[in-house]
C-alpha cells in the first residue's frame, strides 16, 4: 500500500536519487563533470536541512508501506524562498568545492505570487501506478498551510506526457521559461479555498 506523507530528514537518502531523475532530464552543463555519488550527497544534505523539510519548503513523499521505500517525491515552496533554497545548495557545493569555487547559479524558475512545485518524481519501477497523480492531489493542503492560492510549475517542451498529466489536474499554461538549455511551459493551478459552512 502506498501512503503520502510529509518527508522528514531521515528520508533524504531515498529522496536524493528521485530528485536526481529531474536533474538528469534537465541536462545541466554544470553537472556534466560531477560524479553521480557526489551530486547525490549534495542533494541528500539539502534534504536534511530544516529549510527543505518544512521551514521554507515542503517535501512530501509516497512511501510503499510494505517495503518502507520512498517511491515518489514532490518538493515545492512559496516563490519568495527560491533564492534562499538555491543558496543552501550553493553552500553545500562550495564547501565540497564541486565547481572549483564557483556556484551552480541556477535560473530562477518560480513566477511571482505562487507556491512553486519545483520537483516531482516517481521511482521508474513504480511509474504508471498513479503515484504522481496522488502526489499532485495532496499538494493543495500544503499550499493552503503556506497561505498561497496558486500552484505553479514548469514542464519541459519535450515532455508532453507530463504536460497532459498536469492539465488533467487543473493546471493551465500561463507562460514559457528557459531553464538551462531547455524551454518550459509554465503552468498554474488556482487552489480552491474551502469556506466554512454555517448552519
Amino acid at each position: 500500500m502506498i501512503i503520502i506523507r510529509e518527508a522528514d530528514k531521515d528520508d533524504a537518502g531515498q529522496i536524493a536519487p528521485l530528485i536526481n531523475i529531474i536533474y538528469d532530464e534537465m541536462e545541466l552543463d554544470e553537472l556534466d563533470d560531477v560524479p553521480d555519488p557526489v551530486w547525490m550527497r549534495v542533494l541528500q544534505r539539502a534534504y536534511q536541512t530544516d529549510a527543505y523539510t518544512g521551514e521554507k519548503a515542503t517535501t512530501i513523499v509516497a512511501e510503499d508501506q510494505t517495503t518502507g521505500k520512498v517511491v515518489g517525491v514532490a518538493f515545492g515552496y512559496p516563490d519568495q524562498y527560491e533564492e534562499d533554497l538555491d543558496a543552501i545548495i550553493d553552500r553545500i557545493t562550495l564547501k565540497a568545492n564541486i565547481f572549483d569555487g564557483d556556484e551552480l547559479d541556477p535560473d530562477l524558475e518560480a513566477f511571482k505570487n505562487e507556491w512553486y512545485l519545483d520537483s516531482i518524481a516517481v521511482d521508474p519501477n513504480y511509474q504508471g501506478q498513479g503515484i504522481g497523480g496522488r502526489l499532485l492531489r495532496s499538494l493543495p493542503e500544503f499550499v493552503r498551510q503556506d497561505g498561497d492560492t496558486i500552484i505553479g510549475l514548469n514542464v519541459d517542451f519535450k515532455n508532453p506526457n507530463a504536460k497532459r498529466l498536469y492539465a488533467r489536474h487543473g493546471f493551465k499554461k500561463v507562460g514559457t521559461k528557459r531553464i538551462g538549455d531547455h524551454m518550459y511551459d509554465h503552468m498554474q493551478k488556482p487552489i480552491v479555498t474551502t469556506q466554512p459552512v454555517f448552519a
